[in-house]
């Protein structure tokens, strides 16, 4: 590992400057486990819960997004991005976990990373919401950078 980016000359906190580079195009996928007990599982309809609050994925995707685009009033030295692209999936995989996907692009001088991450945290933190007056037995099992392109480097998660 280099050094840490947030970290200035006299080891004070300090938001990266990125004027002087240059924007290109950067896109970042993040995923969020969630294991939902069976009592939970067992209203899974049609790829949905319906829920007294409403529909729990749908809902989620709604939460997920609007965390991407405050991503930056959430984590102090994110820069606001104008996003142009931010898509969520839920859907249960084989082993009965469900799965949240978000991909955020943006043209920009800094990656959008922490969007991603911020925005699949997100979507589970609603679900979680959503369900708890079923179970409090719900697990919230891993977030995780999935691919990041653009920037300095690209990156891809070996094992998913």
């Amino acid at each position: 590992m280099t050094e840490f980016t947030h970290i200035d000359g006299k080891n004070q906190p300090t938001m990266v400057d990125v004027g002087d580079k240059t924007a290109t195009a950067r896109r970042a996928h993040a995923r969020t486990i969630v294991q939902l007990p069976l009592e939970v599982l067992e209203k899974l309809v049609d790829g949905d819960i319906q829920s007294a609050k409403g529909p729990v994925f749908q809902t989620a995707i709604i939460a997920g997004t609007m965390a991407v685009k405050k991503t930056s009033e959430l984590i102090p030295f994110c820069h606001p991005l104008p996003i142009e692209k931010c898509k969520i999936t839920i859907a249960a995989d084989e082993q009965q976990r469900i799965v949240i996907d978000c991909t955020v692009r943006v043209h920009h001088k800094t990656g959008v990373e922490m969007e991603a991450l911020t925005g699949a945290s997100v979507a589970a933190l609603a679900i979680y919401d959503m369900c708890k007056g079923l179970s409090h037995d719900i697990v919230i099992e891993s977030t995780q950078l999935i691919e990041k392109t653009g920037g300095k480097r690209d990156f891809k998660r070996q094992s998913q």
